[in-house]
């Protein structure tokens, strides 16, 4: 019969009171037949798959209201699933002649209970034969023994599930068996409800109470539809083995536990289950179509943060990247204002600080009447070795290039882009060995999974919570997990220690009470592409020696340190984007190491980057940024290699640094932070007003006594910041630029160097000298057009400037009330005096060239002292003398002195000439680090409000 002569409706009404054979039969016809066949997908097949006693609904139990893509794929897969067990006799060579298919079609039904041939499971086993089918009528049946299964059999419950119950515990000794549609109950002798350790056995709908399944290699299991009610699988050394679509509810301990590396011993069922494992695909998440949740979603964004600048990060190209949002948005109008500001500025006042815009930045720091006097002589200052890097800094249009280049470089991977590129992960997430359990949940118990022993499991698509763990992996084991969901926890969700390892790859994690992720003594794991959030303490704890590489992560709204390396932990932590959380970013703490590369981290309360007691990471080209404390805080006895990063927009401090701490800063751009550019103190963080476990409900005392005596394996050239061992604290090749306050602001009991940095257009002193007990070396700086002084040295301290080129700052081009050297320096003009020594300064002032636009050169009040000897001085457009020696110290010596007044323009612009103008960089600066790809958590117990410019920074105190 043509389909064409019936409407189509009226085809797929007729085809619907058709059973499975028949359908079949007509798929044949021809192809116009079966496209009708298929048109019935959502009726005719669902009605056969969700009527099947033997298969729930497809996605249960995870998402039972959501249906597959296609119902007669998902009964397909069902039926093939269902006959696996049959399978076992067609690898003979003499099934030929005596088929599987002819056995089977003649297997009889043997019925178990008070109206069937058989009153007990163990009488119809007696009589039995292979591939017999056994059916339990509806009632309760119990077996006082141990039950032997010697032949392969079907045992089935009638009716719907729960109508048969069977109290046995059953020992399988045959190839292959399936149990299906009971609920199976723990005998009075033994707690144990299945075993095997040759065979294959598969369940399908049934429930399990308060018992346990043992299998042991080289038998082997598949399991679908299941519900565990306080039991739960004990499986050793498995090859492959399947749990699908199954739930384990109130387990005492793990619902599964998998020991022993997967055994070489392969059952005859490996190859198919391997076969049903690739063919039978978890059913995958469609991505999150808003993107990165704002702070409102999930609960915790209001109660927690209040008000927050909403983030947008990227998950794939199609997704808008957080600088497109907020970068672009708030840096780059930074930068437009910075343009703004040197349109408006007006020229400095008369007063010693003058009086500035609240929107003064870098240059024009003259009034309209002075422009005609300087353009009759340019300086030609700006020719020095840092000179491109200052360029870099004045001008908006190349700012907002390299944060375009900074968009670009660090957005976030997909998982299938980090799978194409790192060919270990691509072989994990493809790998098939041990325990694959899909689409599976787990709730309200204490353990999830516990993996031991070399023991391996992949996990895909599956919900664990409400649960004291979610995943436990110890010894050497590896675990692959895959599109999981893990909330709720009362402790970490994923925990890894003892050498594991494993691929732990878009995940949502989150909601958890400790960690979401912890990885501990020597555990060495790929955590790529998941979402960690919203944590009741932090996102991811690297502890005691442990390892891992964390790449193209979202850890966002976490309670404490997105990130927390400590105890020696040394993970390689890049491409990821951490942001929105309650503390730190990234906290390094306990001689914690890390590779820390190419992140974004954004909008934290506390500093983006916290480190402290002895911690000692490389951060290289991070972006950290719109912090709501400080972008950097190295604490007491912090240490760690600090190089091109980009710290920008923060409301506290870009770095703040205490004395004590040994950081090498070097070739940052630090820029646009609302107080000090870089802040260095010597007050104490009140670190030690707390005991270490205060507030947790887990202590790192293990990590912590073992990380003195254990041997640590890494060698030197495996972690490049132990090459460069340094005694004093170091600020090296850093862009210092439009910052609120003092572009360097040092308050310090140590020694500290200042090197070869480009300090500009900061709204208060280039360089603030306050507190200096020991030596502070400011030695080849760019110090220009900074709002204030370029150089303030307060009383008492101690400082040597040699080699800087200290141009046109807003004030005094040096104030000093202290000690020490002033050598070799280019000061030029500044709108005040180029120097000027008060109080009880004693400076050794030689071979500078100095100038001011309208004021004294060189001017000495009160009791200031010292040498001033072999100065070239300039005078500038001001009818002031040259040289004040005002100072009332008998022993001020002013010796040897140039005084030069110019008359020609062509006079001026030699000033510089010869030596041309400072810095002198040897072999010139190196240019700017271009923002690579991407290679304990404790209490937050004070948040420490100092006063801007009187006290320190705004900083989080981390045990």
């Amino acid at each position: 019969m043509e389909v064409s002569s019936l409407p189509v409706e009226l085809w797929q009404l007729i085809l619907s009171y058709l059973c499975l054979p028949d359908l079949g039969r007509c798929s044949l016809v021809c192809r116009a037949w079966y496209e009708l066949v298929l048109s019935l997908d959502k009726t005719r097949w669902r009605q056969l798959c969700l009527g099947c006693l033997e298969h729930r609904h497809p996605n249960w139990p995870n998402q039972p209201s959501v249906e597959p893509r296609s119902w007669r794929e998902a009964f397909k897969q069902h039926y093939l699933a269902s006959k696996t067990w049959t399978k076992n006799t067609q690898d003979m060579e003499s099934s030929n002649c005596l088929s599987l298919f002819r056995r089977r079609k003649g297997r009889r039904q043997l019925c178990i209970g008070a109206a069937g041939e058989f009153s007990s499971l163990r009488a119809a086993l007696a009589a039995a034969s292979p591939y017999d089918c056994l059916v339990l009528l509806p009632g309760v049946h119990e077996e006082q023994g141990e039950v032997l299964l010697k032949v392969p059999v079907e045992v089935v419950g009638q009716g719907n599930l729960g109508d048969v119950a069977l109290l046995a515990s059953i020992d399988q000794h045959c190839p292959t068996a399936r149990l299906c549609n009971m609920v199976f109950m723990p005998a009075r002798f033994t707690s144990v409800l299945y075993k095997t350790t040759s065979g294959y056995v598969q369940f399908d709908n049934c429930n399990f109470e308060s018992g346990q399944l043992q299998i042991h290699a080289p038998g082997t299991c598949q399991v679908k539809f299941c519900t565990f009610s306080q039991s739960s699988i004990h499986l050793r050394s498995m090859a492959l083995c399947v749990l699908e679509n199954c739930e384990f509810t109130g387990s005492e301990n793990a619902s599964v536990t998998v020991e022993g590396c997967p055994s070489s011993d392969h059952n005859w069922a490996c190859k198919h289950l391997a076969v049903l494992a690739k063919s039978c695909t978890a059913s995958m998440r469609e991505p999150d179509p808003a993107g990165c949740p704002m702070a409102k979603q999930d609960g915790w964004g209001e109660s927690l943060l209040g008000p927050v600048r909403t983030c947008k990060i990227v998950v794939g190209e199609e997704r808008s990247s957080f600088l497109s949002a907020v970068g672009a948005q708030a840096l780059l109008g930074l930068a437009q204002e910075d343009t703004e500001f040197r349109e408006n500025l007006q020229a400095a006042k008369e007063e010693e600080y003058p009086a500035l815009n609240s929107n003064s930045s870098d240059s024009d720091l003259h009034s309209d009447d002075e422009e005609d006097a300087q353009a009759a002589y340019k300086l030609p200052y700006q020719a020095h070795s840092l000179s491109h890097t200052l360029a870099d800094v004045t001008h908006s249009r190349l700012q907002s290039n390299r944060l375009h280049a900074l968009q670009r470089d660090l957005k976030l991977k997909s998982l299938q882009q980090e799978l194409q590129q790192d060919k270990e992960a691509q072989s994990l997430a493809n790998s098939l060995q041990g325990c694959i359990i899909r689409q599976c949940l787990f709730r309200d118990g204490k353990g999830g999974i516990f993996i031991y022993a070399r023991g391996q499991a992949k996990l895909e698509g599956s919900i664990f919570r409400d649960l004291t763990y979610a995943v436990r992996c110890i010894q050497n084991s590896k675990v692959i997990m895959l599109r999981n969901d893990i909330h709720h926890c009362k402790a970490s969700g994923i925990f890894l220690r003892l050498s594991a390892g494993g691929l732990i790859a878009d995940n949502n994690i989150y909601s958890n009470c400790e960690a979401g992720v912890d990885i501990r003594k020597g555990a060495n794991p790929l955590v790529l592409c998941n979402k960690i959030h919203s944590g009741l303490r932090s996102g991811i704890v690297v502890v005691g020696n442990g390892k891992g590489i964390i790449r193209s992560n979202q850890i966002y709204g976490n309670k404490e340190a997105g990130i927390y390396i400590l105890y020696n932990g040394n993970p390689a932590v890049s491409g990821n984007h951490i942001f929105q959380g309650l503390a730190a970013g990234i906290a390094v703490n306990e001689n914690g190491r890390g590779q820390i590369t190419g992140n974004i981290i954004c909008e934290n309360q506390w500093g983006g980057v916290d480190i402290r007691h002895g911690g000692d990471p490389v951060l290289r080209n991070n972006l950290i940024s719109c912090g709501y404390s400080d972008g950097m805080v190295v604490g007491e006895h912090g240490k760690g290699l600090i190089e091109g990063n980009v710290i920008y927009g923060n409301k506290g401090c870009g770095v703040w640094m205490m004395s004590s701490s040994l950081p090498h800063l070097i070739n940052n751009e630090i820029s646009h932070n609302s107080i000090y550019g870089v802040a260095v103190f010597c007050c104490k963080d009140h670190a030690g007003d707390y005991s270490h476990g205060q507030g947790r409900s887990e202590s790192f005392q293990e990590e912590r006594e073992g990380a003195g005596g254990e041997n640590n394996s890494d060698s030197e050239e495996d972690y490049p910041a132990a090459q460069r061992p340094i005694s004093v604290a170091l600020v090296e090749l850093n862009s210092i630029n439009h910052n609120g306050a003092a572009g360097l602001h040092v308050k310090s009991s140590e020694a500290l160097n200042i090197i070869a940095n480009v300090i500009h257009a900061n709204r208060d002193d280039g360089v603030a000298v306050l507190q200096s007990s020991q030596l502070t070396c400011i030695a080849n700086n760019s110090i220009s057009c900074n709002s204030r002084e370029g150089v303030l040295v307060e009383a008492e301290c101690q400082v040597e400037l040699r080699g800087n080129g200290i141009y046109k700052n807003s004030s005094h081009g040096i104030v000093s009330k202290g000690e020490g050297v002033i050598a070799e320096n280019d000061i030029i003009g500044n709108h005040r005096c180029g120097l000027q020594l008060l109080q009880a300064a004693d400076m050794k002032v030689t071979k500078n060239r100095i100038q001011s636009f309208r004021d004294y050169g060189i001017a000495l009040f009160d009791e200031a002292k010292g040498l001033v000897q072999e100065n070239l001085i300039f005078q500038g457009t001001s009818k002031k003398s040259i040289l004040r020696p005002m100072s009332n110290a008998e022993d001020c010596i002013i010796q040897n002195n140039v005084l030069l007044t110019f008359k020609k323009r062509f006079d001026m612009e030699c000033m510089l000439i010869n030596p041309p103008a400072r810095p002198h960089i040897e072999g010139g600066a190196p240019e700017s680090c271009t923002v690579a790809d991407g290679q304990r958590v404790s209490s937050i117990t004070t948040r420490v409000d100092r006063g801007c410019h009187n006290h320190g920074s705004i900083f989080c105190t981390i045990l």
